[in-house]
């Protein structure tokens, strides 16, 4: 019984060393394709040009990432929401000649334009607008342009 168990044992030991020697020579097989007309000195500084690219990109991320803040930041306090409503203030009187505009960034800061226009007269109004209120009394026709103008 012995005999069976050492002669199982010398074919388990000669099947690894036999897979240990064809991953061997196809391991060097791979590196002599790999290195194939190249020198060390060639490798090496086709290493530290890689190296110096990759700084290169990494520095130009952390750049990119910066700017995005930055753009991210103007963006919130650009106009967002626009919206223009026409209407006519006074029935006996002309058309939907006078109008609100509302314009708002993120934030619902931002202005009211509106406009009374009549025969006789126009008159133009601003308004300033802090988070999607104003310090002025605004018309009916303010709020809406206001409301529709809100950024969601």
């Amino acid at each position: 019984m012995n005999t069976k168990l050492e002669i199982a044992f010398f074919v388990f030991t000669g099947i690894v060393i036999l897979a240990g020697a064809i991953w061997t020579i196809v391991t060097e097989k791979r590196l002599k394709i790999f290195f194939l007309g190249r020198k060390a000195k060639d490798l090496e500084d086709t290493i530290i040009i890689l190296e110096q690219e990759i700084t290169k990109l990494n520095k130009a991320r952390d750049n990119i990432e910066k700017e995005i803040v930055a753009i991210n930041t103007k963006l919130k306090k650009s106009i967002r929401g626009l919206e223009a409503i026409r209407f006519n203030p006074f029935p006996d009187q002309g058309s939907n000649q006078s109008f609100a505009i509302g314009m708002l960034d993120e934030e619902g800061d931002g202005l009211v334009i509106s406009s009374l226009y009549s025969r006789e007269r126009m008159s133009i109004f601003a308004k300033p607008v802090k988070n999607g209120k104003s310090e002025y009394e605004l018309s009916t026709e303010e709020k809406e342009a206001l409301r529709r103008a809100e950024v969601k």
